[in-house]
């Protein structure tokens, strides 16, 4: 369920060096052979088959995609709840792409999202998600400008309203999956990932009213990541 208040880019105005992995356009150079895959990025809440829908850290073509949303209009190729991804395999994939999804959940569903997350990565596995950043919208509805655009996104004029509650015109023409259900700020999301059980989080504020976040399943003791 790829969230309408999300900016659209897949890119945060934060580009870390170690999330950064060379892009590839064109054709290969005259005698080179282009290798398949060898990496896995399941895209969480993928919605719509847009490109700018995953982070341009898997655009390279050692990455593939895998796509999984709650909504089946969206034809994902596994159709399941984040909470209960049940379809995927223990430590089968080597990176989790999480663009505005969180927020979605019940507070207490959050829990059971991120333990799924563990579950499918491989250790050392990589999560890279991003969701509203609660704190900077409080400072909009503390001016009282509840109902003003806070940004442009791929769907339109966003809000603090959109930010808090959900998209609301997507919500008007009957797309349930738009509400948000809970929020976070950095500290709280640091707070569920720790909890979770994941290591070396770093958090980053965005500009468009987000946050940003990199977590890693541990490596087991003993075991070269």
């Amino acid at each position: 369920m790829a969230d309408a208040c999300s900016p659209g880019d897949g890119t945060p105005l934060w580009p870390e060096p170690h999330l950064v992995s060379p892009m590839h356009s064109g054709s290969p150079p005259a005698g080179k052979t282009v290798l398949p895959a060898s990496k896995t990025v399941l895209n969480v809440g993928c919605g719509y088959r847009l490109r700018q829908k995953l982070h341009r850290h898997f655009h390279g073509r050692e990455w593939r995609e895998i796509r999984l949303d709650l909504d089946p209009a969206v034809e994902p190729d596994i159709l399941c709840s984040i909470i209960d991804m049940s379809p995927v395999a223990s430590a089968s994939v080597d990176a989790i792409w999480s663009s505005h999804n969180l927020e979605h959940l019940q507070r207490h569903e959050v829990p059971l999202a991120l333990a799924e997350f563990i579950r499918v990565l491989k250790p050392h596995g990589l999560l890279l998600l991003t969701l509203p950043d609660l704190r900077q919208v409080a400072q909009f509805v503390a001016e009282d400008r509840l109902e003003d655009q806070a940004y442009m996104s791929l769907s339109g004029p966003i809000t603090p309203l959109d930010m808090i509650f959900g998209h609301t015109a997507s919500l008007a023409h009957g797309n349930p999956f738009m509400a948000h259900r809970t929020g976070f700020t950095a500290r709280t999301l640091h707070k569920v990932l720790i909890e979770a059980g994941f290591a070396e989080i770093t958090l980053r504020q965005g500009g468009s009213f987000d946050l940003w976040a990199t977590a890693y399943k541990p490596t087991p003791s003993g075991v070269k990541g």
